[in-house]
């Protein structure tokens, strides 16, 4: 997908459309909402704004005809949300882009940080430097701790023959950099995807892979077991474990540190998916999850 780094207008965008949740919810706590003419299905609004501001469809088949009737001077987009059929359209049709991609904490400060740029709002500056003392701050508080051993994943599925898998994420993306703050050690930061699925999984042998993202790899159940993760953590998306899914991988991973100790733990998956301000709540909620002294929701069923 063609790269489109923040631009740099001489005045700031006045109708925005936004074709991320995350950037949605930025855009209001940092003071940006009423820029807004467009946004997903899915994207947070305040209740004000409920049946004002167009939904334009999802993330993955937003109404590329609406949008560009909407005139906006900027649209927002995602290179792991939105797809290039929905970028090519919007090129086509001339308008102003922005396409992020933070693949870690890092990145979606510096995002945070060009919205100020963006939108000749400097004061903005000191709501992310707000967070990034706090990332600092957590990061200090972890860093005597013992490290925790986890693997999350964030989809399952099995193959035609009945074989289970799970999908994961490396050390290349923006939840494993999130939960490293915490002292997270992911079972699967080395672990790069492998082409087709039955590679993944160790069936058959990998193919090339140039021009296939491989951050995501996908695991079966004899690599989960052998990983020895000592927490395993169940988000609610990209795909919605639930406490079913839980009970299910206490039996099927008994063996591992994690299921001895009751610590296969359910999560609001906004938290380790979304960029931006949602920062802040992650800050709040994570370290009682990573660390057991301080959790109390992983009995076991």
């Amino acid at each position: 997908m063609t790269t489109y780094p923040p631009p740099q207008p001489d005045t700031p965008p006045r109708r925005v459309v936004s074709l991320i949740p995350s950037m949605t919810e930025s855009l209001f706590d940092l003071g940006l909402g009423e820029t807004l003419v467009g946004v997903t299905d899915y994207c947070p609004l305040p209740a004000a704004k409920q049946g004002v501001i167009p939904r334009l469809g999802g993330t993955k088949n937003a109404r590329t005809g609406e949008i560009i009737a909407l005139h906006p001077d900027l649209v927002i987009l995602n290179q792991e949300e939105n797809t290039p059929a929905i970028v090519r359209a919007l090129e086509q049709a001339g308008l102003t882009l922005w396409l992020t991609f933070p693949r870690s904490v890092a990145d979606a400060l510096a995002d945070l940080r060009h919205l100020a740029v963006l939108f000749h709002k400097p004061e903005i500056l000191l709501s992310v430097e707000h967070l990034e003392r706090q990332v600092e701050i957590a990061r200090a508080a972890s860093a005597s701790a013992q490290p925790i051993r986890y693997f999350c994943p964030i989809w399952q599925d099995e193959t035609p023959d009945g074989r289970r898998w799970w999908m994961t994420f490396n050390r290349k993306t923006y939840p494993h950099s999130l939960l490293s703050i915490f002292g997270g050690e992911n079972v699967f930061a080395e672990r790069e995807r492998r082409y087709p699925l039955e590679a993944d999984i160790g069936d058959a042998p990998a193919a090339p892979v140039e021009g296939h993202d491989t951050r995501y790899p996908r695991v079966a159940l004899d690599e989960v077991r052998a990983a020895a993760p000592e927490l395993i953590l169940l988000p609610s998306e990209p795909y919605p474990f639930d406490e079913t899914h839980r009970r299910e991988l206490f039996t099927l991973l008994a063996d591992t540190p994690a299921a001895r100790t009751g610590r296969i733990l359910l999560l609001d998956g906004s938290l380790i998916t979304w960029h931006g301000t949602r920062l802040g709540k992650a800050l709040a909620v994570l370290p009682s999850l990573l660390h057991p002294a301080a959790s109390d929701g992983g009995r076991r069923p």
